[in-house]
């Protein structure tokens, strides 16, 4: 039996999707084209992006489709920074935020002389609303996960927008890990739909609620100054131009729809699952830690700290009983390094090297749960003999 908890990564794709999507590929047609094909394409991708919108609490206009999560970020910090009032430099920037934001930064600041204000992350993985208030006066702009894509803490976003918006300082939220597990509310959180500062723009992704992956979007307010980082065609308001996807649209579309629809149940199912297996962990290998915030998480998250244990070594071991975890972000899959995040949480090398992420979801069953439990400790076990062998080699 295969056991996939890795969710967080890649969630399965849904029958709602996979029937939207062949049904819009079969359509074909350009929706840029002006004749009767062209115009049904068209529509296809309108109603997508109608009950998309209705979804993210925005209007339909606001949604701009992306190739994905990683594009959409891009699109907001980088169109952010490019239109910015003349003078302003500085980027308010939580530690431990996903990879495609921390890398957009750093190009801001190696190529266009950007400088950093970090914002400590308080033990649990939430962002300090109090010190990100502190880094906000005079910044070109902000961003701020609402929940955090290792450890599953969710920070308070409406209090985050409200104060960029104090402050007169564009904001974006990453809700790629948010969305699908805990509201997701673009007009409750901004202050004023007609300002150019707090909230004006939110990220997400069609692969981590079921839809396809290579498909995402960018919530970009009507007031926001925000300039394109492509060019070629005016689709999309000019900032995401291109032929669109519509049989992606459509599939993400159908997708969020499916998993909003059953939001309550599968919080309360998954945060039982979740808890079962925490107290499992906890009761075979009392040494473990769970990280991040008890309370304030998405549901299906569990981020544990194994000491003495590579993270690596566990994820192989598990995959040869067919269970599949992480170590972290799927996006730096392959590189044994650190996790950014861990360390952000005060941890140190060793412990941001010791840690396995079990992220459950849709397909995620009381079975999954049970052939995890048993096959975890034997795991720790020979991940902890291997790097006890692997300390005396070194001495």
């Amino acid at each position: 039996m295969h056991v996939y908890l890795d969710h967080a990564a890649s969630s399965p794709l849904r029958p709602e999707a996979r029937e939207a999507w062949l049904a819009a590929a079969e359509a074909g047609g350009n929706a840029s084209s002006i004749h009767g094909s062209g115009q049904a394409a068209r529509r296809v991708l309108e109603d997508a992006r109608e009950r998309l919108a209705a979804l993210l609490d925005c209007d339909p206009i606001e949604v701009v489709f992306t190739s994905g999560g990683t594009e959409a970020v891009n699109l907001a910090v980088k169109g952010l920074w490019a239109a910015r009032a003349a003078g302003t430099c500085a980027v308010v920037l939580p530690d431990g935020e996903h990879h495609a934001t921390l890398d957009s930064v750093a190009e801001l600041v190696g190529e266009w002389g950007a400088v950093v204000r970090p914002v400590a992350l308080e033990p649990t993985g939430a962002i300090s609303t109090a010190r990100f208030v502190e880094a906000l006066p005079g910044a070109a702009l902000a961003t701020a996960l609402v929940a955090n894509n290792e450890v599953g803490t969710v920070s308070d976003a409406a209090a985050l927008a409200a104060a960029a918006s104090i402050h007169g300082v564009p904001l974006h939220l990453d809700a790629v890990a948010a969305f699908g597990h805990v509201p997701v509310r673009f007009a409750e959180w901004r202050a004023d739909a007609s300002a150019s500062a707090g909230l004006v723009a939110l990220s997400v992704s069609a692969h981590k609620v079921g839809g396809p992956v290579g498909v995402g979007a960018l919530v970009v307010s009507r007031a926001a100054a925000l300039r394109a980082q492509l060019h070629g065609g005016g689709q999309q308001r000019g900032l995401r131009p291109g032929t669109q996807d519509v049989a992606g649209a459509a599939a993400f579309a159908a997708a969020a729809e499916a998993t909003i629809a059953e939001l309550g149940a599968e919080q309360r199912r998954l945060g039982r699952l979740r808890d079962r297996l925490a107290a499992g962990i906890l009761s075979t290998i009392p040494d473990a830690e769970v990280l991040g915030d008890a309370a304030r998480r998405v549901p299906g998250t569990l981020h544990v700290l194994f000491d003495g244990a590579r993270g690596e070594t566990m994820l192989f071991l598990l995959d040869q009983r067919d269970i599949s975890v992480s170590t972290g972000s799927a996006c730096q899959a392959g590189v044994p390094e650190p996790s950014h995040v861990v360390r952000a949480l005060g941890r140190d090398d060793e412990a941001a090297r010791s840690v396995l992420r079990l992220s459950l979801g849709r397909t995620t069953t009381d079975a999954d749960v049970d052939a995890a439990l048993a096959a975890l400790p034997w795991a720790v076990e020979r991940a902890r003999a291997a790097a006890g062998a692997a300390g005396s080699m070194r001495s």
